[in-house]
């Protein structure tokens, strides 16, 4: 949540924007007139990919304060065509497809669609309970349209529902994560639920049956979505399970803090900024010496299929990598 007493206007997070090219003067400028309840040109120009909060050096999160005044002056350039997606999305229908008792929930929110076929199949996820549908959605996805108010109206019905499931949660989509292990925290909700990241849980099964796991021997590009902005330290996890299985995670230009987005968000609002996004991303990561495009985000996974198939550059799940280790798939040739 924004928080001004923490702010000393020291532009980094405008400064550091990858799509823009903003010096500290402006910055400083824009960011005050924010400050002071006016409107000013960066909230058209965002494209709501969360990398300021990331990168405010003092955590004011000035992408909290640039998305509710986006939603106060209407300033972010979708219509109602491009939100369609996100206002249907509560009314997904529901599914539990019961597993082992003493086994969690993978929550797959709405996502399930946008995921690769059979990608949550095998023996890591033998025996969980899967939750889908509009229930289990978590909201954050209106920070791609500009709009803050929909996630808090909708915070606490979003962690009754989960909590109702009844055990251990496991969230697949890395909004859901973000969403109940920093934004509910905005509005002073508690979690009454345990609860971990799906990388979390892979790595967990890979460290517990390394005698399973044959090395890779590949170098991957990772491909970070937005949303991990909330919760960087994930990133750990990442780099365990390369590891473990075996795969290089190669130094690359758009990676980490550095990251860009896959363009998900802005396709319809700046498509010409999306097509030279997706470009510098896939070359980038074919520069790099990667034999692969890792993907943990559905919706990134799902943007990237076009790009990649372009580039004749595979593209792979992450679920699918690590069940490549384990001998349940083949990596793309």
């Amino acid at each position: 949540m924004w928080d001004a007493s923490k702010c000393n206007l020291c532009g980094d997070c405008l400064v550091k924007c990858l799509y823009l090219d903003y010096d500290k003067e402006r910055a400083v400028k824009e960011v005050t007139l924010l400050m002071e309840g006016k409107e000013a040109p960066i909230l058209s120009k965002c494209t709501t990919c969360c990398a300021c909060r990331e990168y405010c050096p003092t955590g004011a999160d000035p992408f909290d304060l640039i998305n509710k005044m986006q939603e106060k002056f209407n300033a972010f350039p979708v219509g109602p065509s491009g939100t369609a997606w996100i206002d249907l999305a509560s009314q997904v229908p529901n599914q539990v497809v019961p597993g082992d008792p003493g086994k969690p929930v993978l929550s797959l929110c709405v996502m399930e669609n946008q995921l690769p076929e059979d990608c949550i199949s095998g023996q890591m996820f033998d025996g969980l309970t899967f939750a889908r549908g509009g229930d289990y959605f978590c909201y954050i996805g209106y920070v791609h349209a500009g709009k803050e108010s929909p996630i808090a109206q909708n915070a606490q019905r979003f962690i009754d529902n989960i909590a109702g499931l009844g055990k251990e949660i496991i969230f697949l989509h890395d909004d859901c994560y973000a969403m109940v292990d920093a934004k509910v925290k905005d509005y002073g909700i508690k979690v009454p639920f345990k609860y971990m990241h799906i990388l979390e849980y892979m790595r967990n099964y890979l460290r517990d049956n390394r005698s399973k796991i044959k090395k890779l021997g590949k170098k991957v590009a990772y491909q970070r979505p937005c949303a991990s902005r909330y919760t960087p330290e994930k990133d750990c996890f990442v780099d365990e399970i390369f590891e473990l299985i075996g795969v290089e995670r190669p130094k690359r230009k758009y990676e980490r803090e550095a990251a860009l987005c896959c363009t998900g968000a802005i396709i319809r609002v700046f498509p010409e900024l999306a097509q030279e996004v997706q470009a510098k991303n896939v070359d980038d990561a074919i520069a790099c010496g990667a034999d692969a495009l890792v993907t943990l985000c559905p919706m990134c996974d799902r943007v990237l299929r076009r790009p990649t198939t372009a580039r004749n550059f595979p593209k792979v799940y992450i679920t699918d990598l690590c069940r490549m280790a384990l001998g349940e798939r083949e990596f793309p040739k």
